[in-house]
Parts: C-alpha cells; sequence; structure tokens
C-alpha cells in the first residue's frame, strides 16, 4: 500500500480563515516551514493568496513579493518539495526559478491556461482541484446534480487538457476541492466517495485541514481547535484510497495517518 504523503501549509497571507497572519513575514515563514518539513511534510504548500470564501484577489506583484523569497529559501535549504500554492503564470514561474517542484493551482489551469505548458516544460508534478466560480462566490448556494459525479467529470476533463498540453499523467494529482463551492452535506458525500475519485487514475489530495464544515459537525469556531476532525476525514479518506494530504498540523496528521497505514496493512493485507 502507498504511503500518504502529508503537504504541509505555509500561508504567507494576512487574511487565510486558519493561520492568517501567523506566518506572513518572511523569516517567520521560512521556520515555520522548516518545523513543518522536520515534522514530516513531504511537500511544503507555499501561498500568497487567500481562497477562503469570499477572499479578493491578490496583485501580482504583491503575490510575487510574498511568495517567492519564501520559495528560494526552502528550496535552497532542500528536504521537502515545494510546491507553489498559485493560479497565476508569472507566480508559479518565478517560484519554479526559485526550485519550486510542484505548482498547486486551484482553477485546475482554468485560470491561466498557459500554466499547463509552463509545468509541462519545467516536468513539474501540479494538483489541479475543482471549486465552484472563485472564491468571491463559490459558496453562493452551490448546486450539483451528483457532486461526486459532476467532480469526477470536471476532474477528467481538466486532467485531460494538462496531458493534452504535455504534462505527464504520472505528474498530475487531483483535488476534489472539499469546501470550495460546497455545503456540508456536499463535502461528507465526497469523503464518503473518495474511492470513486481515486478509480479515475490520479493521486487525489484531500485538503479539509481545520475546515468550516468540521464546526458545522461539532461546534469548533476556532479553527485550530479543528484537528481531530481534520485527522478523522483525513484517515477515511486514506482508507478509501487517497494518498494525499494537504495540512496545517502535520505532525498529529502524520501519526494518524500512520496508524491507519499500519492497520490496513496488518497481516499482509
Amino acid at each position: 500500500m502507498e504511503p500518504a504523503e502529508i503537504m504541509g501549509v505555509v500561508n504567507v497571507t494576512p487574511d487565510s480563515f486558519s493561520d492568517g497572519g501567523e506566518w506572513f513575514d518572511r523569516d517567520a515563514a521560512v521556520t515555520h516551514g522548516l518545523r513543518l518539513s522536520a515534522d514530516g511534510a513531504a511537500i511544503l504548500d507555499v501561498g500568497g493568496e487567500s481562497t477562503r470564501p469570499g477572499a479578493l484577489p491578490v496583485p501580482e506583484d504583491e503575490e510575487l513579493r510574498r511568495t517567492e523569497p519564501v520559495v528560494r529559501a526552502l528550496a535552497r535549504m532542500g528536504g521537502a518539495t515545494v510546491s507553489i500554492d498559485t493560479t497565476k503564470l508569472s507566480v508559479a514561474e518565478a517560484a519554479l526559478d526559485a526550485g519550486a517542484r510542484y505548482v498547486n493551482d486551484v482553477t485546475a489551469f482554468r485560470g491561466a491556461p498557459e500554466l499547463a505548458g509552463l509545468v509541462a516544460d519545467r516536468q513539474a508534478r501540479c494538483c489541479l482541484m475543482h471549486m465552484l466560480g472563485d472564491p468571491r462566490t463559490m459558496q453562493q448556494e452551490p448546486r450539483y446534480a451528483d457532486v461526486v459525479d459532476d467532480v469526477k467529470a470536471f476532474l477528467t476533463e481538466r486532467a485531460e487538457f494538462a496531458v493534452r498540453e504535455g504534462v505527464g499523467e504520472h505528474l498530475i494529482d487531483v483535488d476534489p476541492g472539499i469546501g470550495f463551492g460546497k455545503t456540508l452535506a456536499h463535502n461528507l458525500e465526497l469523503l464518503a466517495r473518495t474511492d470513486e475519485i481515486v478509480a479515475l487514475g490520479f493521486r487525489v489530495v484531500i485538503g479539509v485541514s481545520r475546515k468550516s464544515f468540521i464546526d458545522r459537525i461539532t461546534p469548533a469556531p476556532d479553527p485550530h481547535d479543528r484537528v481531530p476532525g481534520t485527522i478523522a476525514a483525513n484517515v477515511l479518506a486514506y482508507e478509501r484510497g487517497a494518498r494525499v494530504f494537504r495540512v496545517h498540523d502535520v505532525a498529529e496528521s502524520r501519526q494518524a495517518l500512520q496508524v491507519a497505514s499500519a492497520t490496513l496493512q496488518r497481516d499482509g493485507a
């Protein structure tokens, strides 16, 4: 059984829902990234633009200013693969020049289609995520005929686009976008049926860390108090075949997923 891969979140933003402002300073962000790597993160996902519901876009030059120095420092220090969480071509290009080897695009190359060609040219790994609309509008009465079928169709189409642009299939990860244009019921349906998304043939990334749907199930208004709910959702998704987990709390998540992996592999299962 393939082990879980932990993607640690390094938000260089003043307004992210879960830790906005905590790591906005460049040196603080680098120190935080190194701590996450030491805790077991295989990937460090550096982002300079919040994608929380209602978030406004960040100007390109500001996003570059926030992310490029952090990416460069973390890549130079080695260890974990550095990822850039962006929808902008110039930001991704600067990050790849600075040593990033992964591009995490919440628009799945819809925001900047040229990103696919850049990823292909650099032979970088990428994550294509499902989202309705954009962060400003995604939670305005999201509706689906069948959320899993609709998300699968979207991810298939975007992966096919990436392959046509030259991205190797083995370099493509897909993310159902928990919380991105979904109700609580949609989120739970996607988690329960993660195996259907895994069946598409790509590594599946799950990003539930500290998200508000956990508070809807069991009151935890402070995002920092949602770690147990995050772990529960990740373990269930791992059992259903997901293998990459984007989290803020790396050490706790890694321990839980290691126990889940050992249990599922018992007696050679």
